[in-house]
C-alpha cells in the first residue's frame, strides 16, 4: 500500500507540476522536431484572393502569455455515424471499431457527441511553453479527465545545431496522422490508423526527451532520446483483443473495457486495461532519428522499449508487460498540393509467468501493421481527399494464450475534409475493416468479421 501511495503522489506531482505547449499550427510556430505532416496540415489553409500588404508588420506575439484569448481554447466534435457488424471491444464484444452495429449486425444510424476538450497552451517566456488539455470523450470512463500535460523548451536555433526538450504527460512523436497538441487530434481523416489507434490508446508516457538537431548542408538530421515511466500496461490491448481502428485516446486516470477472457485470463487479469500506470519501477527508453534531405520527403525510424517486468502485477490485478516495437515513417510531397504518409510498426509484448518446464510466458505476442496514405488538397486548399489502405495482425504464443487469439486483418477509408471558416471544420469518412480471429467463437460469432463505419463530423474550436 505504501509502494501505491508513493507512485500515485508522483503521478500527482508530476500532471500538477508540468505544463504543455500547444503545437496546433494554427496558433503557433510547433518545435523543430515535431511531426512535419502534422504540423502542416493541422494549420487553417491560406485564404484566397487578393491580400492587402500592410504598411508596418503586425506586432508579434508577447513572450509571455499565461492566460489570455491567445493561450485558451475549446474543441467540439459532433458525429453522425452509421455502422453495421459485430459488437465493439467497448462494449466486450471482438469489434475491431468503437462504434457497434444492429442486434443483427446490420446499420444503425445514430447522432453522437464524441468529444469537448479544454487546452491550456501558456508561454512563460520567449523558449518555455506549455500545453495542458483536458477532455470529455464519448465511451470515457471519467466525465472529464487529462489528455496532456508538458512543457517545451525551444531555444533560438543557432546556424548549424539546435537543441529542444519536453517533459510532463505526453504522447511520444510516432504518428504521422495526428497533429502535434491541441487535444492530439487527426489532420486527414476521422479515425487514425491501426498503428496509431494504438499508440493513442496505450503508449503515453509521463516521461523526458531532449532533441538534437544538425544541419550538414542541406541536409537536416534530427536526434531525439527519451526515459519515461508509467506505461507498464502497455500490450494489454493488441494481445487481448488485436488491433482496433477508433479515436478514442487514453487519459490520464481511464481504464479501458478488455473483451471476454478465456478462462484462465479471467482469473489472472482484470477486465479492464489503464494505460498510465507504474507497476514495476523500472524506467523505459526510446529513440527517434529523423532525415530531412533537400527533396521532398523525409524519413524518420523509432524504437520504444518500456522494460516492463512481465511478473509484476498490482492488487488490481492490472499487470507489467514487455513491450518493444520498432517504426518507420515517410512522408513525401509529390506534388505541392499532394502528400503521401507510410508508417510501419513490428513489435512483440509479454506478460504472465514463465511455467516450470516451458519458456513462453502466458501471453507472448507479435504484431505488425503497415499503412500507406495519400492526401491531396482540392479548391485551393480548403478541402482534401484522403484515401488510406492498411493491413494488420498478430502472432500469439504464449503458453496460457491459444494461437487462435491471433488475427489477420486489413481496412481501407475514404476521407474528406473541407473548411467551413476560421473555426468549422467538416469531415467525411467511410472506413470498410477485415478480419479473421479465430477466438471470435468464445462469443457467439464467427471468425472472420466485416464492419463498414461511415461518419460525418463537425469540429468547432474556440
Amino acid at each position: 500500500m505504501r509502494l501505491l501511495a508513493r507512485r500515485s503522489a508522483s503521478l500527482a506531482a508530476i500532471i500538477l507540476g508540468v505544463h504543455g505547449a500547444r503545437a496546433s499550427a494554427q496558433d503557433a510556430l510547433p518545435p523543430i522536431t515535431e511531426t512535419a505532416a502534422a504540423q502542416d496540415d493541422a494549420a487553417e489553409p491560406a485564404q484566397t484572393g487578393t491580400a492587402t500588404v500592410p504598411d508596418q508588420e503586425p506586432p508579434s506575439p508577447p513572450s509571455t502569455d499565461i492566460l489570455s484569448g491567445r493561450t485558451l481554447s475549446i474543441l467540439l466534435d459532433g458525429r453522425i455515424v452509421a455502422v453495421d457488424g459485430e459488437r465493439s471491444f467497448l462494449d466486450r464484444g471482438m469489434g475491431k471499431t468503437r462504434f457497434s452495429g444492429a442486434a443483427d449486425n446490420d446499420f444503425r444510424i445514430v447522432p453522437l457527441p464524441i468529444e469537448a476538450d479544454l487546452i491550456w497552451t501558456p508561454r512563460f517566456t520567449s523558449s518555455l511553453a506549455g500545453n495542458v488539455s483536458a477532455s470529455w470523450q464519448r465511451d470515457q470512463e471519467n466525465a472529464v479527465d487529462l489528455l496532456e500535460a508538458f512543457v517545451t523548451f525551444l531555444p533560438s536555433r543557432g546556424e548549424h545545431l539546435s537543441f529542444s526538450a519536453k517533459a510532463g504527460l505526453y504522447w511520444p512523436e510516432i504518428s504521422l496522422e495526428h497533429a502535434t497538441g491541441g487535444a492530439w487530434s487527426t489532420v486527414h481523416t476521422i479515425t487514425p490508423s491501426a498503428i496509431n489507434a494504438w499508440i493513442g490508446e496505450e503508449v503515453k508516457v509521463v516521461g523526458v526527451e531532449a532533441t538534437l538537431t544538425a544541419t550538414f548542408g542541406k541536409h537536416d538530421v534530427s536526434l531525439t532520446g527519451g526515459a519515461f515511466g508509467f506505461n507498464d500496461t502497455s500490450g494489454t490491448l493488441l494481445s487481448f483483443r488485436g488491433w482496433g481502428l477508433h479515436d478514442l485516446k487514453a487519459t490520464a486516470f481511464g481504464h479501458i473495457q478488455l473483451p471476454v477472457l478465456n478462462t484462465f485470463m479471467t482469473r489472472a487479469q482484470a477486465p479492464t486495461t489503464r494505460s498510465l500506470l507504474e507497476i514495476d519501477d523500472r524506467v523505459g527508453f526510446y529513440g527517434r532519428l529523423e532525415w530531412r534531405p533537400p527533396a521532398p520527403f523525409s524519413v524518420n525510424a523509432f524504437y520504444y522499449d518500456n522494460r516492463g517486468d512481465p511478473e509484476a502485477f498490482n492488487p488490481s490485478l492490472q499487470w507489467g508487460w514487455r513491450t518493444r516495437f520498432a517504426n518507420v515513417g515517410i512522408s513525401a510531397y509529390p506534388g505541392e498540393r499532394t502528400r503521401i504518409l507510410a508508417q510501419a510498426m513490428y513489435g512483440t509484448t509479454q506478460m504472465g509467468i514463465i511455467p516450470h518446464g516451458l519458456t513462453r510466458y502466458w501471453v507472448d505476442t507479435k504484431y505488425r501493421s503497415a499503412f500507406v496514405l495519400v492526401a491531396q488538397d482540392v479548391a485551393q486548399g480548403r478541402g482534401q481527399i484522403s484515401g488510406r489502405l492498411e493491413m494488420f495482425d498478430t502472432r500469439e504464443r504464449g503458453s496460457r494464450m491459444a494461437p487462435e487469439e491471433s488475427e489477420d486483418g486489413g481496412a481501407a477509408t475514404l476521407a474528406g475534409r473541407w473548411r467551413l471558416n476560421d473555426m468549422l471544420t467538416g469531415f467525411v469518412e467511410v472506413m470498410h475493416v477485415r478480419s479473421r480471429r479465430e477466438v471470435r467463437i468464445r462469443t457467439g460469432e464467427t471468425p472472420f468479421q466485416a464492419q463498414t463505419v461511415i461518419q460525418a463530423s463537425l469540429r468547432l474550436r474556440l
